[in-house]
């Protein structure tokens, strides 16, 4: 899953502008995420630990399901340029190996003055909320992006 890369600068942005992501939750991702965060909670990696907790079978870790929020981010809302600020998480429900977690960004709010946007995040598997919170990002404005081609009466690169 890579998404295709779209940029929207700050005047881009107005309330209710959504976009939605999908993936479906592999062992190997889970396993990679281990391996790079070091969190080796065997919950995650063994088939015989996990099906003796309340879940019965393996889950995702759950900061693997909010860095889907991450890309969404980075990638298409507001997507490259775009500056985390803050993130809140609530962890509503596992996310198992194999399910499809649906990821949806919304712009809640935006401060002009600041160029910064809030936005509602929500991940969910099959209907059911798994995760939700808000982040709050930095937005460039396209002068920001490439001054010299607004100057001068053109389009910022990549518009």
């Amino acid at each position: 899953m890579m998404p295709e890369l779209r940029v929207l600068y700050f005047e881009d942005l107005e309330l209710g502008l959504s976009e939605t992501l999908n993936k479906v939750i592999a062992s190997s991702d889970v396993v990679g995420f281990a391996e790079i965060t070091g969190d080796r909670n065997p919950i995650h990696l063994s088939e015989h630990f996990a099906a003796r907790t309340p879940f019965g079978t393996r889950i995702a870790h759950g900061l693997y399901t909010a860095g889907l929020i991450s890309a969404v981010l980075g990638t298409r809302l507001p997507g490259p340029g775009a500056i985390y600020i803050s993130q809140t998480l609530n962890f509503r429900a596992p996310v198992r190996i194999g399910d499809t977690v649906q990821v949806t960004v919304e712009v809640a709010e935006l401060v002009p003055e600041r160029r910064r946007a809030r936005l509602k995040c929500i991940c969910s598997v099959a209907g059911e909320v798994v995760l939700d919170g808000e982040a709050l990002v930095k937005v460039p404005t396209k002068a920001e992006a490439d001054p010299l081609a607004v100057r001068m009466g053109g389009r910022p690169a990549g518009a």
